[in-house]
């Protein structure tokens, strides 16, 4: 998956227009693993005055981006995403980290933040670090 990146903005918004944003909330909020237009419809009712044509068409979006898996079910479509929310900010710190910097730079930035690091923190890449190193050796 490839995206603009959306300048001035953060989180999911940074890839998404704040509508797709607020979809992709809601599944992953709500853990919705197979859901209608009409669920999402439901529950983003109960927030604000939205019509269903424009669920529909942001969720078809979301399809055609590659964020969400659909099948059909009758005369509807069922979707479920193909991401989770950690997965889905990962791959745009990637993105981020590739188009902005690339290679060695980001090495750099990565020796800065490991400076400011928890003690959990460390271990969790120290654990990446150890699974990388024994991929290499096999």
């Amino acid at each position: 998956m490839t995206f603009r990146l959306r300048a001035g903005k953060k989180g999911l918004e940074l890839r998404l227009h704040d509508l797709e944003a607020t979809i992709m909330d809601v599944v992953w909020g709500k853990q919705l693993s197979s859901f209608a237009v009409g669920d999402v419809l439901a529950i983003l009712e109960k927030q604000r005055d939205i019509a269903y044509t424009t669920v529909m068409t942001t969720v078809t979006r979301l399809y055609e981006k590659g964020i969400l898996e659909r099948e059909r079910d009758g005369k509807r479509y069922l979707y479920s995403p193909k991401l989770t929310r950690e997965e889905f900010l990962q791959s745009t710190a990637r993105e981020v980290l590739d188009e902005a910097v690339g290679g060695h730079q980001a090495m750099a930035m990565l020796a800065e933040k490991v400076s400011e690091a928890s003690a959990g923190e460390l271990d969790d890449l120290e654990a990446l670090i150890q699974k990388r190193r024994e991929e290499l050796d096999a």
